[in-house]
């Protein structure tokens, strides 16, 4: 039995089982990343669609996704990747290693790419705008090792990477990237500690897991607004409070520069008991968080 460390989880796992999220297994007694250079999707996007908004603003970004997660959002925008039947059908495929008759079946689904490969692929784009490669689409960090062996070889031929993460690591886990990533937009799904944990997670480590990464890289934030979940003023002026308060290594105040996108919830997955966020609802909450943060986009709307 060996235990996995990269999220508060600590799956204790046997061999050939994987853990929670999917996407980490264990082989020869010890947890690795068994969807390591599996790629479910690939495409060349606006930085904007990350969400980014101040970083390498109207440049492109190659995206690139694997499959498996570590949360369980009942309004998963890549469920088909991250925790439903379908993802869990990948990672029952690819446990033991992936099969000719797998590969063939799943043509288009799946890719099997090598972090040189990656990294030659966001270089052959660079004509075309691209500034680097985005590491996103199902939660990447379950995969760390192949986000830690594509950037490096990303940084060296000169372009940038970009981190879309739900931030449920652990701090081992980010201090070992931090040098390799330029910028990440991290999800703060709300700020109650029984939100997250419906979710799935564990919201005193993503606060710890954003103020590390603050320090080290640009960094901006996302909130989905969920009717009837997060989507109070007074949530809201405890998210933007908290965020305005964060401050660099050496002490000085951060916080209110950092970007906070405030997006709009839509019905899909296992969600769908309620409508769509009013987009003048977004705009309030917009309106709301702008009082201590210099930097709040809608989304969505």
């Amino acid at each position: 039995m060996a235990i996995c460390s990269v999220c508060f989880r600590h799956c204790e796992l046997n061999e050939g089982q994987t853990g929670f999220c999917g996407g980490r297994i264990c082989r020869d007694g010890a947890v690795t990343a068994g969807n390591y250079g599996l790629v479910t999707g690939l495409a060349l996007d606006p930085i904007e669609k990350k969400p980014l908004s101040r970083f390498h603003p109207g440049e492109m970004i190659l995206s690139a996704g694997s499959f498996g997660c570590n949360l369980r959002c009942p309004f998963c925008q890549n469920s088909s990747i991250s925790w439903s039947e379908e993802a869990l059908e990948l990672t029952g495929l690819f446990s033991g290693g992936p099969r000719r008759q797998d590969l063939q079946r799943l043509a288009g689904r799946v890719y099997r790419l090598s972090p040189q490969k990656l990294a030659d692929l966001a270089l052959s784009l660079k004509e075309e705008g691209n500034a680097g490669l985005a590491f996103t689409y199902n939660e990447p960090l379950i995969g760390y090792e192949f986000v830690r062996d594509t950037a490096r070889l990303i940084h060296e031929a000169g372009m940038v990477n970009v981190l879309v993460t739900n931030g449920t690591a652990e701090p081992e886990i980010l201090r070992e990237l931090a040098p390799l990533i330029d910028a990440a937009n991290i999800d703060l799904k709300g700020f109650t500690d029984d939100y997250y944990r419906r979710l799935g997670g564990d919201r005193g480590r993503v606060l710890d897991f954003i103020e590390g990464a603050a320090r080290t890289m640009h960094v901006e934030l996302t909130t989905l607004i969920v009717p009837g979940e997060n989507d109070s003023d007074e949530e809201m002026r405890q998210i933007t409070s908290w965020i305005a308060g964060l401050r660099d290594g050496q002490g000085r105040r951060i916080g209110p520069d950092i970007p906070l996108h405030i997006s709009r919830f839509f019905p899909q997955f296992h969600m769908t008991d309620r409508p769509a966020t009013d987009p003048d609802r977004i705009y309030e909450l917009v309106e709301i968080a702008r009082e201590q943060l210099r930097y709040v986009y809608p989304g969505n709307c």
